[in-house]
Formats: structure tokens, sequence, C-alpha cells
């Protein structure tokens, strides 16, 4: 038994290092053209600000009053859908951070831009990249709608205790 268990884990481990192994080599003798190489991406020159992150909202573009109701339940809904896999409501970390207190800590036109295009501000945001080391593992990017997070927003508020 131990003897069938010791081959398949050598096994195992074998295919694993295959997989994994970035090399590649080529058994064609064909001759390949030189692959021009891609032009370097042009850096941004935008600052990055920590206070509203990396997208198309900031305080012209996003204003918050009292709370809507019929918009955090629709928030609830795509939340359950596509979030409480990952957080938690309360403060506690599941693969990524809870959710309780983020209203607080974050500006609304962050949290919209880091719901809606989440990788330019993990690339930029120390926080997000601390985070990130915590967590280790990336939010991947939901393809939601702006109404689809506008609704995520307020679920957060009215998870926050906003009326």
């Amino acid at each position: 038994m131990k003897r069938n268990l010791l081959i398949a884990l050598s096994f195992a481990s074998f295919l694993f290092y295959v997989a994994c192994s970035n090399e590649t080599k080529s058994t064609s003798t064909e001759t390949t053209e030189p692959v021009a190489e891609e032009a370097a991406p042009v850096a941004d020159e935008t600052p990055y600000d920590p206070t509203r992150g990396e997208g198309k909202y900031d305080e012209s573009n996003l204003t918050l009053g009292a709370l809507d109701k019929a918009l955090a339940d629709k928030g609830k809904a795509i939340s359950n859908t596509k979030c409480t896999s990952c957080h938690k409501m309360s403060d506690e970390r599941l693969v990524g951070p809870g959710w309780k207190g983020v209203t607080e800590r974050r500006t609304p036109h962050w949290l919209m831009n880091f719901i809606t295009n989440p990788d330019p501000m993990i690339d930029k945001d120390p926080e997000v990249q601390s985070q990130l080391e915590i967590c280790l593992v990336r939010m991947p990017d939901q393809n939601l709608t702006d109404d689809d997070a506008r609704g995520i927003l307020e679920y957060m508020r009215e998870n926050d205790g906003v009326k």
C-alpha cells in the first residue's frame, strides 16, 4: 500500500513539474522569423491618488445621499452571487477582507473604481498591495456594470449602518 502511494506521489510530482515548467522545448528544425519586440507601454503620467483610486469615478461624477434601499437590495443580490464567496459582511477576513467599516475607510469613488476595475488599483495602491500579501489572492475583475457596482456600494453603506 505504501509503495503504491509512493509511486503515485512521485508520478504526480513529476507531472506537476512538467506542467509548471517555464521552459519550452522545440523538437522542430524549422526556422522561425524573429518576433518584433513590442513597444514599451507608455507610463501613466498622472500620479496615483490613494483617496480616489484608478478609474473614472471621482467627486464630480459620484455623489451619495440618503441610503437607496432598493439599490442596496439589488447590490445584496449581486453580492450574494459574486462577492460573498470571498468577503464576509463582518470585519473578519475570508479570502478577501471583510466589508464591515469599508465605507468609513474608503471614499465612495475609490470603492466604485475598485469594484469596476480592480487590476490597476491592485498594481498601484500600496494598501491594496499590503492586503494582497495577507490574502494571497488578487480580487478578480467581476465584469460588473456601473449600476451593479453602485448597488454593491449601497449594500456596503447599508451594512455600515448608513440610513
